[in-house]
């Protein structure tokens, strides 16, 4: 890392101020583009049930399709640190917002099965470049005794992409194709990235490109492979619940898509208020103790998706994303007591695309073959009973100040 983004981080992260309220602002820009860059990808869960007859495909071809997104996802979170050495880390998230609207616009205008999978790969790849380079800028701008509060608030977006996809779906399939929502959200990707480039703060430092010798130190950490197993767990139970569940309650439990669509969303609003709880939690109780807790109770609450009957899937529907989605707030402050600070974007780039490939990637498809042999609810029990697990695994992991 350059001096100068050294003395960014000691003049904008190293304050000793006692007040978070001064951070809030600068963390809205990049929420904002969080907000985006994660719908882009979150929406295609709502959308499914109209692809799938749209495209006439099965369920195990929807899940191909999450597990492309994700694919790409991942290289483009590993290439990352590649290109915000070159770019820094603000004209990076600029670039990720810019190519993002790109790959929607080039999903949308074909209709053809290999090159809306060709287009989903490029979104994946695109939405990838984000995360480190946001993770490394919040970290800066945000004393370290805040980062678990900034960190939730960082994941607001997330939270407000489950809730606002499926409403997006539902109101504008009344106007217009799928196609078109994915031309809408990418019209709204130009629009933050042109927002951040004029007004936001932060990120005018380089990253750190992975090499050998930066890969042999971070692959020297121990903590790294149980990172990469717990962030696995910690998306399967978010974001590969979310991807499917609403195949399963219209294939399996025989509920209308709107109304499936609607407890989608609904069911995403609890945890906004989970994820500053989650934050405080970090902060409070520990990483490793937080982990514990949301481990073993999203755990349970996914599996028992698979378990009760109609009657009784409504209040799972809704505790399950609550209990999933504070995982993420502990998991990225844990990320950041990894190693050393001028490597940890790469431990981002490293651990995050192979958590999102194995939780959001191939848990997904696991979930969609499961449907597709007529046991969807066994897919949900046995990845329930995964993530519960790992509760008891927490112990091992050895962090920094912890």
């Amino acid at each position: 890392m350059s001096e100068t983004g050294i003395r960014n981080i000691e003049d904008l992260g190293g304050s000793s101020s006692h007040s978070f309220l001064p951070y809030v602002g600068p963390l809205l820009f990049l929420v904002g583009i969080f907000f985006i860059n994660f719908l882009s990808r979150v929406v295609f869960s709502p959308l499914m049930p109209t692809v799938e007859g749209d495209l006439k495909i099965g369920h195990d071809e929807a899940g191909s399709f999450f597990f492309l997104i994700t694919l790409g996802y991942c290289v483009g979170l590993f290439f990352s640190g590649f290109v915000s050495s070159r770019l820094e880390h603000r004209r990076t998230i600029i670039l990720s917002s810019f190519a993002l609207a790109g790959a929607l616009f080039l999903v949308s205008a074909t209709c053809h099965p290999w090159g809306i999978r060709s287009g989903l790969l490029f979104l994946g790849l695109a939405a990838g470049f984000y995360l480190p380079s946001g993770i490394s800028t919040l970290t800066s701008l945000v004393s370290q005794r805040h980062w678990g509060k900034a960190i939730a608030i960082h994941e607001l977006a997330p939270n407000l992409g489950f809730i606002v996809a499926p409403l997006l779906t539902e109101v504008l399939l009344r106007w217009c194709s799928w196609q078109g929502i994915l031309t809408v959200i990418g019209v709204a990707s130009l629009m933050a990235g042109a927002v951040f480039a004029l007004w936001g703060k932060g990120g005018n430092f380089p990253g750190e490109a992975p090499n050998f010798g930066t890969l042999k130190s971070i692959l020297k950490e121990p903590s790294l492979l149980w990172m990469i197993t717990f962030f696995a767990l910690g998306v399967g139970a978010s974001f590969g619940v979310y991807s499917m569940l609403p195949l399963y309650l219209v294939s399996e439990k025989g509920m209308d898509g709107t109304w499936a669509n609607a407890l989608l969303a609904l069911s995403r609003i609890s945890p906004l208020a989970t994820s500053f709880l989650a934050g405080w939690m970090t902060d409070r109780l520990g990483v490793k103790q937080t982990l514990k807790i949301v481990f073993l109770t999203s755990g349970v609450a996914t599996a028992m998706i698979g378990i009760v009957p109609v009657p009784w899937i409504l209040p799972i529907i809704f505790l399950q994303p609550i209990l999933a989605t504070a995982f993420f707030p502990a998991g990225f402050a844990a990320l950041a007591r990894i190693g050393s600070p001028r490597i940890k974007n790469v431990a981002i780039s490293l651990t995050v695309p192979l958590g999102f490939l194995i939780g959001g990637g191939a848990g997904t498809a696991g979930l969609g073959l499961a449907g597709e042999a007529g046991l969807f609810f066994l897919g949900f029990i046995l990845l329930g009973g995964i993530v519960a697990v790992g509760s008891l695994l927490v112990r091992y992991l050895k962090l920094v100040s912890e």
